[in-house]
């Protein structure tokens, strides 16, 4: 079926069919409690820790997907993408562990732990400004330049099938969930979330978290349509870019709301699982949780996945470090 932009909309067998092809290349990442949490908010939650995952964030799941799709000939012309940086570093990891070349626009604002690990990885970094329209300028011109596959990194079926899998995973390692709950920016983990659970689990809830310094997609659910701020600033630094037509068809049909935290909550939250679950998450990891506590009466005495997407931070910048 090809009816959003001329991309096909992926179904559940291409969520099992790229559970099998990322096998090899990914971790089946664990899920964590915490009583002192489960106190605080009146529910019960379960954090899907993708913060443990290979290249520290779920986005290695769509990336892998991508890459081991390709067949010969496109693989040999390498990838290329544009991200604030999970996505970059994970399509690095995938494309190095393919032996091809990996191609990424990054703007200069990303963190430099993150720019550090597409390095590591073999990516070919070109900055641009921390703006959607810079990175799509720049990256125009990388892709004439080098010919590369676009893997876009949240607007593409490969992509969203690849992301399907965590909450695949966590219906398969929690049972009787009742929600579960995402960060959203452009889209991908939630439309992999939508996609699993519509198909599988059709009775859960399916909630997106965002800064409300950058709540496009909550102004978007509500006036029907997609809106799109160019450049907003948040420390949440993976959830700045806008939705796209693939995603907003998983996101206007299947989330049953988005909600919104402001910044103070997001590094509060952060630095809440830092301290009570010694576990290191990305400032975008803690907006679920931030809503959550912001939310009590909407979420008291529910079973809650709570996808932890990512834990690549600049340890010298913290967000709650002073000056």
């Amino acid at each position: 079926m090809k009816d959003v932009a001329g991309m096909e909309i992926p179904g559940f067998d291409d969520v099992l069919a790229a559970e099998a092809r990322i096998r090899p290349y990914i971790h089946r990442t664990p899920v964590l409690t915490s009583s002192h949490l489960n106190a605080l908010t009146g529910a019960e939650l379960f954090f899907k820790c993708e913060n443990f995952q290979k290249a520290g964030a779920f986005k290695v799941r769509g990336a892998c997907n991508a890459v081991f799709g390709l067949d010969e000939a496109q693989a040999a012309r390498g990838v290329a993408t544009h991200s604030s940086g999970n996505h970059a570093l994970s399509l690095a990891y995938a494309a190095g562990r393919r032996g091809i070349p990996c191609h990424v626009v990054m703007p200069h604002t990303a963190p430099e732990a993150k720019k550090e690990a597409v390095r590591g990885y073999g990516g070919v970094i070109t900055e641009c400004e921390p703006s959607t329209s810079s990175r799509e300028a720049v990256f125009a011109g990388v892709a004439t330049r080098t010919g590369a596959e676009f893997v876009h990194p949240y607007n593409d079926p490969r992509v969203i099938a690849g992301q399907a899998t965590c909450s695949r995973e966590l219906l398969e390692q929690v049972e009787g969930l009742d929600t579960v709950i995402a960060p959203i920016g452009g889209g991908g983990m939630v439309s992999g979330t939508c996609l699993t659970v519509s198909s599988i689990a059709p009775g859960v809830d399916v909630f997106a978290a965002e800064p409300k310094a950058a709540d496009d997609a909550f102004r978007s659910l509500r006036a029907g349509h997609i809106i799109a701020d160019d450049a907003p600033e948040t420390v949440a630094d993976g959830l700045k870019v806008p939705l796209k037509d693939l995603t907003w068809h998983f996101v206007s049909r299947h989330v049953t709301d988005i909600l919104t935290a402001e910044e103070d909550q997001i590094i509060a939250a952060m630095k809440l699982v830092w301290k009570r679950m010694k576990i290191v998450m990305e400032p975008s990891s803690a907006v679920p949780l931030a809503v959550i506590l912001a939310n009590p009466g909407l979420f008291r005495g529910r079973r809650i996945g709570v996808v932890v997407t990512g834990g690549n931070v600049d340890l010298d910048r913290l967000p709650w470090m002073k000056g």
